[in-house]
């Protein structure tokens, strides 16, 4: 039997996945990541493989390691590189609970990527059920902290894949449910403005006001972004009392560049606006940053054949490059070959609408087999 014909069944997908939708695991509670990686921890060894639990470090949960036996362990092989943890804060399923309806499922994270990391998940226990084996040895790296740009596991990641013939990132599909063969670098920035305090009813001239200072910033920041390079302000922290002026506020930006030429300038043209202005400093600290990942041959030799198999399963696989960042950024710009957007396919991530085609559920699944089992 070939791998892409496994009997994968929608809703027995659906009912392993339901629990690590359910179990909440929000980046920024480590405790809550860290429960969900001992579930996915317990599934990866009820199908046989030897997981290895690494400590959170820098405030995030941990990190799970997982091998399957091989006769080959040990050498260079396939790493499946997912992360674990979702931007929906505890209590989320208040709102977005799991439910399924008209062909499509529900729930915090399941696009992002709880599904995709289930369905490699699956593809791996069906391998095994079948009696089939992998060229390749394989492992599997579930880590904490993608959704803040991996600034404890990049390492860790870096250190998986350099020993690996190929690298695949269950992340959700394109919109039209293609793969991502390259992506744009990703730069954060922490913004700090320091004003002048005082009464707001009393004394409101003598104060310098940090809030109306970083409002000023945030549109001019936001002005320079360009089709090339782009800016977005989406955290903003200050005041505590609104009878005071705030002598502090604290911002954090992101930003897209889609070459390192471009990623130049706008880190440059970031750090430029330092300075004091009316009597409010601002300051701007460089954040994490994702590298430019260009596609490579062997990247491209990958995709060839998931497209090869996606045709046998009945459906086509495009690809392009995305300004979305993720741990693809790391291995993909080490030129070890990555196939990134592989998982399932759905709409809208990091919303309350967060949902997934269950259909895709099956299809992703056989794609991942056949990935899994003719990687050489």
């Amino acid at each position: 039997m070939s791998a892409v014909d496994l009997p994968f069944d929608a809703e027995e997908m659906l009912t392993g996945l339901r629990p690590w939708i359910e179990c909440e695991s929000p980046t920024w509670d480590a405790a809550a990541v860290s429960r969900m990686m001992d579930l996915a921890a317990r599934d990866l060894s009820a199908i046989g493989a030897t997981v290895e639990t690494v400590p959170g470090t820098k405030g995030f949960g941990t990190s799970i390691r997982a091998t399957f036996p091989h006769a080959d362990q040990g050498k260079p092989g396939i790493l499946v590189s997912g992360h674990m943890d979702t931007v929906h804060p505890v209590g989320t399923l208040e709102k977005l609970p799991f439910r399924v309806q008209d062909g499509k499922a529900w729930g915090p994270g399941i696009m992002d990527m709880k599904g995709g990391n289930y369905v490699f998940l699956e593809a791996m226990r069906q391998i095994a059920r079948a009696g089939l084996t992998t060229p390749l040895p394989v492992t599997f790296l579930f880590t904490p902290d993608e959704e803040v740009g991996t600034p404890a596991t990049r390492g860790l990641i870096e250190d998986a894949a350099r020993v690996q013939r190929a690298v695949l990132l269950p992340e959700p599909a394109l919109p039209d449910g293609g793969a991502v063969i390259g992506r744009y670098a990703i730069a954060r920035f922490d913004l700090l403005t320091h004003g002048r305090p005082s009464h707001a009813g009393w004394a409101l001239k003598d104060g310098r006001s940090a809030i109306a200072a970083m409002a000023r910033r945030i549109l001019e920041i936001e002005a320079m972004t360009t089709e090339d390079c782009t800016f977005s302000v989406g955290v903003i922290h200050a005041g505590q009392w609104v009878n005071c002026v705030a002598s502090e506020c604290r911002a954090e930006v992101l930003s897209m560049a889609k070459t390192q030429a471009d990623l130049d300038r706008g880190v440059a043209a970031m750090l430029a606006l330092q300075g004091e202005r009316d009597g409010v400093e601002f300051t701007v600290t460089r954040g994490v940053t994702r590298p430019v990942w260009e596609p490579q041959p062997g990247t491209m030799a990958l995709y060839d054949l998931a497209r090869d198999l996606s045709a046998q399963i009945g459906f086509e696989l495009s690809s392009d490059r995305s300004g979305g960042g993720s741990d693809g950024n790391f291995t993909g710009a080490m030129r070890v070959p990555t196939l990134d957007s592989i998982g399932v396919r759905g709409r809208g991530l990091h919303t309350l609408d967060e949902h997934i085609e269950i259909d895709s559920l099956p299809e992703r699944a056989r794609l991942a087999a056949g990935l899994l089992t003719r990687i050489t």
